[in-house]
């Protein structure tokens, strides 16, 4: 109850109030890393009409603070080095110590890259080892309100074995390789929160605006009207009071302690689910922040709706690219990894679909990337501990397509099939690297088969040549179409020599479990 109060008193502040003195956001301050290479703003408030200067290595930009007291300036581009003190002055002085100038990558989505580094493998060993000083970490906390958000409590760190242990791990791993690839200072904004919604994280206008998301609204309609909370917060907090002692009493006299007045059960609004919550209360206060990209580790939420996936989850990168506004900025997401228990049989699967959903996205939009963790999985867990694997191959993805690294960074993909006379398929990779090759075992594992009944069954497999794979099972004459890892816990062995295990796929497109789920 207190911290659903918590959020409820936070997200009432919609926009900051005006001040006396000139005042940054928390994406502004010591110890942070400006993005190289591009021109980036630099914003705050002031008192309306107030002049305002902001100074860095050698340049200087002047503005007044608007109407609003809203103030901002482009800084011209800047290379990567440091310290660097940045100064803003109005009516007042305001220093910021300690500045660095390299890249700047937002860490986004759900548990998985909420999942910290002292909750992963090794985390001893990792805190021990985490003496960067040129790399930043800042946290922006979780919040759900349907009013944008124009500041947050946070401010950036230093990283050591002291600060790194309750960051996200995913994030922490990628950023020190990118670090020591690189040798320039490196930026991590986190702002995740577990079971988040994919919806949650796009502005509720744009799915207000498009008819293939009527019955997600309409439902969110309803359940907003069931729970909205009557009265303002002051009220609500009387209400509160009130209960609180009724609570006390109830447990004297050894009764069923009573609902609070004016706060429905099971109350949702604040939540990491509602549309719009998370784009308005985690990601609106840096928006804008020059960065060089994102990584994103999301889906699991959303798997029961893995076909509106296919054009949500685009939708959502499309919409923070617009409000940015620095063009098709790099976004690179890890696709689901494997979880549960493993399946007797071939079937259906929700999560398979999910992850289809994910990869079809690569498709559909510029500069995105898939790191396949399909061999990283914990069936007994949904946060798998070997965050290590995660962030580095995330960070191959960044290496080879941001910064011009030589290192293969995507999974074999599924290309094209070739049925033979004989009853067998030749399997088409692309992405193949160095060449197919099966970990473990010889002939590759998780392949399976289905003719015209659409019943499938186990396949035999074998590497014919560096990307090519020969499928087939005596119980099928006639294949029409041939799956690969589709479950949602597959045992799958298919990787390239490079160690990047095979992407999922299905050469078919018969209806899944989820399609028409909405």
């Amino acid at each position: 109850m207190k911290r659903l109060l918590l959020i409820l008193s936070l997200a009432v502040f919609a926009a900051p109030t005006l001040h006396a003195n000139v005042h940054l956001p928390a994406i502004f301050g010591s110890h942070m890393v400006l993005q190289q290479g591009q021109k980036n703003p630099v914003w705050g408030w002031a008192q309306p009409g107030e002049g305002i200067t902001v100074s860095i290595d050698g340049q200087s930009h002047a503005t007044k603070a608007g109407p609003d007291g809203r103030w901002q300036v482009m800084l011209d581009p800047l290379t990567a080095g440091g310290p660097h003190r940045l100064v803003v002055k109005g009516n007042n002085e305001v220093v910021l110590e300690d500045v660095l100038v390299g890249e700047v990558w937002v860490c986004s989505g759900q548990s998985n890259m909420q999942w910290a580094v002292g909750q992963s493998d090794d985390a001893d060993l990792e805190r021990l080892a985490a003496k960067h000083p040129r790399l930043r970490l800042i946290t922006v906390p979780q919040i759900g309100t349907q009013n944008p958000q124009r500041e947050f409590a946070g401010a950036w760190q230093v990283c050591t074995p002291e600060t790194v242990g309750d960051f996200s791990a995913v994030g922490y791993f990628f950023g020190r390789q990118l670090l020591d690839t690189l040798d320039v200072p490196i930026g991590l904004i986190d702002n995740s929160w577990g079971g988040s919604s994919a919806e949650a994280w796009v502005p509720r206008k744009a799915l207000e605006a498009d008819a293939r998301y009527g019955a997600l609204m309409e439902r969110w309609k309803s359940n907003e009207a069931n729970q909205e909370l009557a009265g303002p917060m002051a009220e609500f907090e009387a209400k509160l009071a009130e209960w609180d002692k009724a609570v006390a009493a109830a447990k004297v006299a050894g009764r069923m302690p009573p609902r609070p007045p004016g706060l429905p059960r099971n109350n949702n609004l604040a939540t990491q689910h509602r549309p719009g919550n998370l784009y308005n209360g985690c990601l609106n206060p840096v928006i804008g922040f020059g960065i060089k990209g994102v990584i994103w580790y999301q889906g699991e939420s959303n798997a029961g709706r893995a076909y509106q996936y296919r054009h949500l989850f685009p939708l959502m990168i499309q919409e923070w690219r617009k409000a940015w506004n620095q063009g098709d900025f790099s976004f690179y997401w890890v696709q689901l990894a494997d979880f549960q228990d493993e399946s007797n049989q071939p079937g259906d699967s929700a999560w398979a679909e999910l992850r289809e959903a994910q990869t079809m996205t690569m498709s559909a939009l510029p500069n995105t990337g898939e790191a396949v963790i399909i061999d990283v999985g914990e069936g007994r867990d949904i946060h798998p501990r070997n965050k290590q694997a995660v962030g580095k191959r995330l960070a191959r993805w960044a290496l080879a397509k941001d910064y011009n690294v030589d290192v293969p960074c995507q999974s074999p993909t599924y290309k094209s099939m070739e049925v033979r006379d004989d009853g067998k398929v030749l399997i088409h990779f692309d992405h193949v690297g160095r060449g197919l090759y099966s970990f473990d075992v010889k002939e590759p594992v998780g392949f399976a088969i289905a003719g015209e009944d659409k019943q499938f069954v186990w396949a035999r497999a074998n590497i014919v040549d560096e990307d090519t794979v020969e499928v087939w099972s005596s119980d099928i004459s006639k294949p029409l179409s041939v799956r690969y890892a589709w479950a949602q816990n597959p045992v799958c062995t298919l990787q390239s020599r490079d160690g990047l295990p095979a992407t999922p796929f299905r050469t078919d497109d018969w209806p899944g479990v989820t399609a028409g789920k909405d």
